[in-house]
């Protein structure tokens, strides 16, 4: 009969042996010791499979020959890193705003839906009376007649002096020179000239006006409170809806680039950023919080012939510049802590300390004392 040779180097025959001898570890220690070897072998290929590497015994400064050579190599390359998030975007108008009616009657006429309104011009007319379109970021809350105090007050008086109405300060005060530019401008637009702008004659908003969709019609009973009709800006911007994740992402003021449908590139900025919270789908589900980012296009030519589009919207969190960089998979992790590479010089291979800096598109920025653009370093096959 032959003879097997165990991983220990001990011989064993295949029939039971007559002398005597020292007892060492049975068929199921042997069967243990093996697993556990197997186990701390699997382990370690693991770890070495991995997107970063471990090193030598030592760590940083340890030599390796050429039979231990890594089985891939790339080099350092110096270049600009971004951290970016795609996004889908829409593009239109933006978000619409509500106009409702505050004072009881007829609607007696209303815009087209797309129509631009401007300053001084009516919205819509009541008992064929204008609601009249100003110019401001709060909206009305109260009459105003002489005697009233306040940043309404000044807000009208700048309206009244760029639709050419004079004679007044232009102050927090409503006095009976601001009363006599009321009636006049009363005058002018078929109102009773009492001096009083009683609430629900004028509609604020920021600018002109694009109406979106009208929520009444002519010859319909309106009461306070109930809607006429909707409006958004008339600049194009594009709304992206973003995970609350992505905040870093979305800053005010923040550069964008903006994928057109033709895929030409046109930038843009972030003008404002939202929190959102949408209920969940079923009775039991946890509300949802995101992000509604607004984009403004620094070329609206470029928007020239589209209402509504969908676009891709590239957000930058971080850029660095002139750095440099290495697949995050040349990584190794230190014994000792912390990160480096397998600087690779002829037939042999030491291991450098790196600091590293910004991840993006499967690179990372590395730095440290030593480390050089072209140099050679290991990579996992």
């Amino acid at each position: 009969m032959g003879t097997a040779t165990l991983d220990d180097g001990t011989d064993m025959d295949a029939s039971p042996p007559r002398a005597r001898r020292r007892r060492g570890p049975g068929r199921a220690g042997r069967i243990a010791g093996l697993v556990v070897a197997v186990v701390v072998l699997g382990t370690a290929a693991a770890a070495m499979s991995g997107m970063v590497g471990m090193a030598g015994p030592s760590g940083a400064g340890t030599d390796r020959t050429a039979g231990a050579l890594p089985p891939a190599t790339t080099t350092v390359k110096r270049q600009t890193l971004t951290d970016t998030r795609d996004a889908d975007g829409e593009l239109g108008y933006g978000p619409a705003t509500t106009a409702v009616s505050r004072r009881p009657g007829t609607i007696t006429w209303l815009p087209d839906s797309g129509a631009r309104i401007t300053r001084g011009k009516p919205l819509y007319r009541v008992d064929d009376r204008p609601v009249v379109l100003m110019y401001g970021s709060t909206p009305a809350y109260r009459d105003l007649r002489i005697g009233t105090e306040g940043p309404d007050v000044a807000r009208l008086e700048r309206n009244l002096r760029k639709l050419g109405y004079t004679g007044f300060t232009v102050d927090d005060e409503y006095t009976g020179a601001t009363a006599s530019a009321v009636a006049r401008w009363q005058d002018d637009r078929g109102l009773e000239e009492t001096g009083v702008v009683e609430l629900g004659r004028v509609v604020f908003a920021p600018g002109k006006v694009r109406v979106d969709s009208l929520e009444a019609e002519a010859g319909q009973p309106v009461a306070p409170g109930q809607k006429v009709l909707t409006y958004t800006g008339t600049t194009k911007v594009i709304t992206v809806q973003l995970g609350a994740e992505d905040r870093r992402m979305a800053r005010k003021g923040a550069e964008v680039s903006v994928t057109m449908p033709d895929g030409k590139s046109v930038a843009g900025e972030v003008t404002e950023v939202a929190t959102v919270i949408e209920p969940g789908e079923g009775p039991d589900a946890d509300p949802e919080t995101r992000l509604e980012a607004l984009v403004s296009l620094r070329r609206q030519k470029a928007a020239s012939g589209l209402d509504q589009a969908a676009v891709d919207v590239t957000f930058t969190a971080s850029r660095r510049e002139d750095v440099l960089t290495v697949p995050v998979s040349a990584l190794v992790a230190l014994r000792e802590g912390g990160f480096g590479v397998e600087v690779v010089e002829g037939t042999g291979s030491r291991y450098l300390a790196v600091r590293t800096g910004l991840f993006s598109g499967g690179r990372v920025e590395i730095s440290g004392d030593g480390l050089a653009e072209g140099m050679t370093v290991g990579m996992p096959k």
